[in-house]
């Protein structure tokens, strides 16, 4: 497996950082999910910052993402795809990236307009408060924080519906040029 991207397939590094990100995700809205139910005890901190942390590394990670993307390129769009899905589909990304940035820089600010002591990442630095406490941008950040994650996660289905559309449907390399070699066979279309 190449590093690189071809000019038909996801390198390692960007399919590496894709499925990162993606589980991350993942984790991260299933924790966010959950973690108001828990009572509140010395755990229930734990799972916030943790939650919060996970949060940042995800804002990092796409960083590291983006920047991959821009020095290593991206593949050709599959050979045969229509214009408009190419359209759909940069459209899709380019919501993604935005999202993936909005969530947790709101989730950020969320925490730092709230008042809250200032969390630790992962128990290793202090993260810088990005505002002084102000209720009104927090609720306005925690608003976009939350609608922001329901919006990502509509997205994110339609990315991975259409990648298994294109894999089920149209016996095409979408999906598998972003899976290591050999992980999926091209379906045949008959």
């Amino acid at each position: 497996m190449t590093l690189k991207n071809s000019p038909d397939r996801w390198g390692g590094i960007s399919q590496l950082l894709h499925w990162t990100i993606a589980a991350l995700i993942l984790v991260i809205g299933i924790v966010g999910l959950t973690m108001g139910e828990l009572p509140r005890t010395p755990k229930y901190f734990w799972v916030y910052t943790a939650h919060k942390s996970l949060g940042l590394t995800v804002l990092a990670l796409v960083v590291v993402r983006l920047a991959w993307r821009l020095y290593a390129g991206a593949p050709a769009p599959v050979p045969g795809t229509p214009t408009w899905q190419e359209r759909i589909a940069s459209a899709t990304h380019t919501l993604l990236y935005a999202l993936i940035f909005a969530v947790p820089l709101s989730g950020w600010l969320y925490d730092s307009a709230s008042a809250l002591r200032p969390f630790r990442w992962f128990g290793l630095f202090d993260v810088p408060k990005l505002s002084p406490p102000d209720r009104p941008l927090s609720q306005l950040a925690h608003g976009v924080h939350e609608w922001g994650f329901w919006l990502l996660v509509a997205v994110v289905l339609v990315h991975a519906g259409a990648a298994l559309y294109h894999h089920l449907f149209q016996s095409d390399d979408t999906l598998a040029r972003m899976l290591p070699r050999g992980w999926l066979r091209r379906r045949d279309p008959s």
